[in-house]
């Protein structure tokens, strides 16, 4: 499984981590930010030394758990995570069209405000400082070095219409100007 939270810290000379070949790291927008590995131990459930590369995101967790336990019809609605027993349990494929993040604010390691989401292969980014949108196709380029969203526009609308219904469905918080900041 491959959790989408945050990854290696890429900072300082020589880095404290690697993440190749996935592009930059923790806070950026790219994959080295979002991807790392997830690790689960289940003796009974899960075979041990099983794997699976099936995307998952840290708000998975709470209807896993709650599954876990029995408590799944119980849930909220308007839940965002979907339950992983499915692939913990036999590595069957999740039913979700799609995964998203939003992060609406500045990371101290340099990056910016900016929003994604994943749809099978393809991931696009919105930056929100230049309102640039960035196209990837991660099964032919994991390391996110060739941007599709000019040669690929319908997809890339396609996507972007999903990622702002997406935002306005959980009351998404946009980032506004800091009247405040003085750039010192």
């Amino acid at each position: 499984l491959f959790q989408r939270g945050d990854g290696g810290l890429v900072l300082g000379r020589p880095p404290v981590t690697d993440n190749s070949p996935l592009r930059v790291g923790k806070g950026s927008a790219y994959e080295g930010g979002v991807r790392v590995p997830l690790i689960v131990k289940w003796p009974g459930v899960i075979a041990p030394g099983s794997r699976s590369s099936e995307p998952v995101i840290s708000v998975d967790y709470f209807p896993t758990i709650a599954a876990a336990v029995g408590v799944s019809g119980d849930l909220p609605p308007h839940l965002d995570g979907v339950s992983l027993l499915p692939v913990l349990r036999s590595g069957a494929s999740l039913e979700r069209d799609a995964i998203f993040w939003h992060y609406p604010h500045y990371h101290p390691g340099g990056a910016t405000p900016y929003s994604a989401v994943r749809t099978g292969d393809f991931r696009l980014v919105q930056f929100f400082e230049d309102g640039r949108w960035e196209l990837y196709n991660l099964k032919n380029d994991i390391g996110e070095q060739v941007d599709l969203s000019s040669t690929e526009p319908d997809k890339a609308r396609q996507l972007a219409a999903k990622l702002d219904a997406w935002r306005r469905s959980v009351n998404a918080q946009m980032p506004t100007p800091n009247p405040d900041w003085d750039g010192n």
